[in-house]
């Protein structure tokens, strides 16, 4: 099926040029043969002509068909499903919950001791591509806050963004989206349920063929809410 999916997306182009010919054909054969049901006199002329106005007209409904159901999964189906459902291995449906905190087990994970010292440096992030401009890094931060960022590469697919303590290697996925953003707005992220201490937190852009580019990485700490 995702194969399915995928043929149409990347074919359509070529199907509706495909089907718009196969129609011109159609269209003209069920012209001439309605035209000759019309004029014909004989019976035996008549039950000819009915026969292929049957047989044009049965293809041109299907091309009709064919180019509606072409319509619909391209401009209905294919956007509605999520980037990683075209993704050649499994992976956790980030798109299909654009919002959310924290799991239970990973604030388990994050209530342990962690580092004091926060670098002020990003790592990872390009320029008018993949960039996290808010928060700054080693910005202080409380409450639910807005992250401001581009995510803009070739082949786009989804992005995410994540965040794991200072030092800590184990990350958790905050939410996702799947529109390209310059500069603008590209989620919330509620730190409320978070320990106070450093962390970091880092945008992950991913293309349509299911490739991860260089992850943005901004260190911040989180306070508590006075």
């Amino acid at each position: 099926m995702i194969e399915f999916y995928k043929f149409l997306a990347s074919y359509e182009v070529p199907i509706y040029i495909l089907l718009a010919i196969g129609g011109l054909f159609s269209f003209r054969w069920l012209y001439r043969s309605w035209r000759e049901w019309q004029t014909a006199i004989y019976s035996l002329e008549r039950q000819f002509s009915i026969r292929r106005l049957g047989q044009s007209g049965t293809i041109s409904a299907l091309i009709i068909i064919l180019f509606c159901f072409e319509l619909s999964m391209t401009s209905f189906v294919i956007p509605g499903l999520p980037s990683d459902f075209f993704l050649a291995t499994p992976t956790h449906d980030f798109i299909a919950t654009p919002t959310g905190t924290l799991s239970a087990e990973m604030m388990t994970q994050f209530a342990n001791s962690l580092p004091r010292s926060t670098a002020v440096n990003t790592i990872g992030c390009t320029p008018n591509q993949i960039m996290l401009t808010s928060p700054n890094p080693g910005e202080e931060i409380k409450g639910s806050i807005e992250l401001v960022g581009t995510v803009n590469i070739p082949n786009f697919g989804f992005y995410k963004y994540e965040v794991a303590p200072q030092g800590s290697a184990t990350w958790a996925t905050i939410s996702a989206g799947r529109a390209t953003v310059n500069n603008g707005p590209l989620g919330r992220w509620d730190t409320t349920a978070l320990t106070p201490g450093d962390y970091q937190l880092r945008l992950v852009v991913t293309d349509n063929q299911g490739q991860p580019m260089e992850a943005c990485i901004v260190p911040v700490r989180v306070v508590p809410v006075q």
